[in-house]
């Protein structure tokens, strides 16, 4: 522990010499104090999905510690379409662990997420955030394992053409400067995003890339670690909001929409999973994909329609679920296939001690290190309510793991090949994922009792959820959008979703 101590970026884990699983009410009062810091922000995500901001200004040591003890009051109406104007003040409560220094504000300044309470002072039932808690709590209880997750996340760089080093249309994959434009952007956001208490795997650029109408497109991508769910959902509304502000610095626009332009990649969120049972990866056993593993596919696919009501939350996030543009249209799995909608990643099983065979002088055996194998869901974007996605992915792996036949429902989805180049009789059971944010309602109205049961998803949030997706009117989109730039009006109307 104390290497993540010493060598951990976040600044209030340096100075309290703790996790920030332990962080207390007195230890953000001592760090602010010896900081010098002269404003709170808490934070808190509204129904648009971005993070909501208001400031305090503590005058004294007793003021400070009423606004950490107490919260505050904000307009519940203003944030969500479900609280009534009637009755609409809400709660915000700091959650101390998610504390980290504001890396723009001139003034020093801390950062708290919160988390939203009742008149009563009651969680709200329908916040996306309660959704995800009584989920995992529910999760946790009924299985014992923990559930460990991270986020992909894709997003543009939109910029004025830059004719030196010109783009070459999707062949960004991992490229570098000078033919990557906005490397150091990347890089910066990499950084302030471990300082703010991110786990970040890595960062690099995307496939993604091209030149249209005297602008460039650069996508990139920015990958987490696995943590606990509701941690990984706070990693990713963390990021987001940094990476805008990097792009209000750099004069570019940022955009995690799922859909930029026709025949070009669109940006997804794949999200990783991994279930732990005191702290061991439970995703293999004896060298192979396990049986638990096995049974969390089966529910994800049984329930990745009415996923896409969470994950895919806008109608141009349908314009990028089709064949061969980095996205899956099929409900199907297999291991390494990136044309299905769950891959089985490379896990490190099985393999020779490939740093030995790189580094003659090293010798040690790389199977002491823990397994990394996770299985990652590819069809979400970053348009998706992430509290409610990660929420029904709590949902849907308990779903089966209670699922009787589970291992049979996986293995009749299992494909070993490109099912956009090559076509079997096997291909005919694979459902396709819906093809509008219409379709995506319906399906999540059909499989609602699973998402409803125990009170995890309120009834209400459901039915918002689904009259929300079809008010877009979106049912025949496909074939309205005649041209490029019928797409490119409705990308703009969204470039700047979740």
């Amino acid at each position: 522990m104390e290497n993540g101590i010493t060598m951990n970026p976040n600044e209030l884990v340096r100075y309290l010499k703790k996790s920030p699983a332990e962080f207390t009410r007195d230890d953000i009062v001592r760090f602010i104090e010896a900081r010098n810091i002269s404003m709170i922000n808490f934070r808190y995500p509204a129904e648009d999905g971005k993070l909501k901001m208001l400031n305090f200004v503590p005058y004294s040591r007793e003021h400070l510690v009423s606004i950490l003890s107490t919260g505050e009051r904000v307009d519940g109406s203003s944030l969500f379409s479900f609280v009534e104007p009637g009755a609409s003040d809400l709660y915000v409560i700091p959650r101390f662990r998610t504390a980290f220094v504001n890396p723009f504000s001139k003034v020093p300044a801390l950062d708290i997420l919160c988390s939203y309470y009742n008149n009563k002072g009651l969680p709200l039932e329908n916040s996306p955030e309660y959704v995800l808690r009584k989920a995992y709590s529910r999760f946790r209880e009924s299985t014992g394992l923990t559930f460990r997750a991270f986020g992909e996340l894709e997003f543009y760089i939109k910029s004025q053409s830059n004719t030196l080093y010109p783009l070459t249309g999707q062949k960004g994959y991992h490229q570098s400067m000078p033919f990557s434009k906005f490397e150091e952007l990347r890089v910066r956001a990499l950084d302030l995003c471990a300082r703010a208490g991110c786990r970040i795997k890595y960062g690099h650029c995307e496939v993604g890339s091209f030149s249209a109408d005297g602008f460039d497109y650069e996508q990139h991508e920015i990958e987490f670690l696995p943590v606990e769910i509701d941690e990984a959902v706070e990693q990713l509304m963390i990021a987001k909001w940094i990476l805008r502000v990097l792009g209000y610095e750099y004069g570019v626009e940022i955009s995690f929409a799922p859909k930029i332009t026709i025949g070009m990649a669109g940006s997804g969120m794949h999200v990783h999973m991994m279930l732990e049972r005191n702290g061991i990866n439970v995703m293999v056993e004896n060298g192979r994909l396990s049986n638990t593993a096995r049974k969390m596919i089966a529910g994800i696919l049984d329930l990745a329609a009415p996923l896409t009501a969470f994950g895919n939350t806008i109608p141009t996030s349908y314009l990028r679920l089709v064949p061969d543009q980095e996205a899956p249209t099929n409900i199907c799995w297999g291991d390494r296939n990136r044309s299905v909608l769950v891959r089985v990643p490379l896990g490190w099983l099985g393999v020779t001690n490939m740093i030995k065979d790189a580094n003659p002088l090293e010798d040690f055996d790389i199977t002491t290190f823990p397994a990394k194998q996770s299985i990652e869901l590819r069809s979400p974007d970053g348009s998706a309510d992430i509290y409610l996605l990660f929420a029904g992915l709590v949902v849907a792996a308990q779903h089966g793991l209670e699922m009787p036949g589970a291992d049979t429902f996986a293995e009749n989805l299992y494909v070993d090949y490109n099912i956009f180049r090559e076509k079997k009789g096997k291909d005919m059971q694979f459902k396709p994922l819906p093809s509008s944010c219409h379709e995506s309602a319906e399906a999540l109205m059909e499989k609602r009792k699973i998402f409803e049961k125990d009170g995890i998803f309120p009834a209400s949030l459901i039915e918002n959820t689904c009259n929300k997706l079809k008010s877009f009117n979106d049912k025949e989109l496909r074939k309205e959008l005649k041209t490029n730039e019928d797409l490119m009006k409705l990308v703009d109307k969204y470039l700047h979703c979740g």
